[in-house]
C-alpha cells in the first residue's frame, strides 16, 4: 500500500515538472519572436492573405471573359457558373465566381457613361443573386 502511494506521488510530481518544462520551452520562443517582430509579421501576413483582393486578370479567367466581353455576357456567364456550382455542391468555386463578378461590377461601374453602360450591372447585382 505504501509503495502505491509513493508511486502515485512520483507520477504527480513528474507530471508537474514536465508541465513546467513544456510551458517554459513554449514561452521562450514566443518571447524571442516578439522581440524580433516575427509574431507581428506573421499576423500581418495572415491578415494580408485573408483580405487578398483578386486581380482583374484573375477575375476574368475565373469567369472566362475578356476585356471586350459585353456586360450582359459577363452576367450570363456568372449566372451559369454560379448555378452549376450550386448544383454540384462546390461552395468554394461558387464563392470565387461571386467575388469575381463583384470585382468586375466595380470595374464596370468605374468606366462611367459609355456605349452599353446605361444598362449597368443591375442584371447581376448582389441583391438579386440566386441563393
Amino acid at each position: 500500500m505504501q509503495a502505491a502511494k509513493i508511486l502515485a506521488n512520483m507520477i504527480v510530481m513528474g507530471g508537474g515538472i514536465l508541465a513546467r518544462a513544456i510551458f517554459q520551452a513554449y514561452r521562450q520562443p514566443l518571447a524571442n519572436a516578439s522581440k524580433n517582430g516575427v509574431a507581428q509579421e506573421t499576423i500581418q501576413n495572415t491578415i494580408r492573405r485573408a483580405s487578398k483582393v483578386m486581380s482583374e486578370q484573375e477575375v476574368r479567367q475565373i469567369l472566362g471573359v475578356t476585356e471586350e466581353t459585353p456586360w450582359e455576357e459577363i452576367v450570363r456567364r456568372y449566372h451559369t457558373l454560379f448555378e452549376n456550382n450550386a448544383k454540384n455542391g462546390s461552395f468554394y468555386l461558387q464563392s470565387k465566381v461571386h467575388r469575381a463578378k463583384e470585382c468586375l461590377e466595380a470595374v464596370h461601374q468605374g468606366k462611367g457613361p459609355g456605349p452599353g453602360s446605361g444598362q449597368g450591372p443591375q442584371g447581376g447585382s448582389s441583391s438579386s443573386n440566386p441563393s
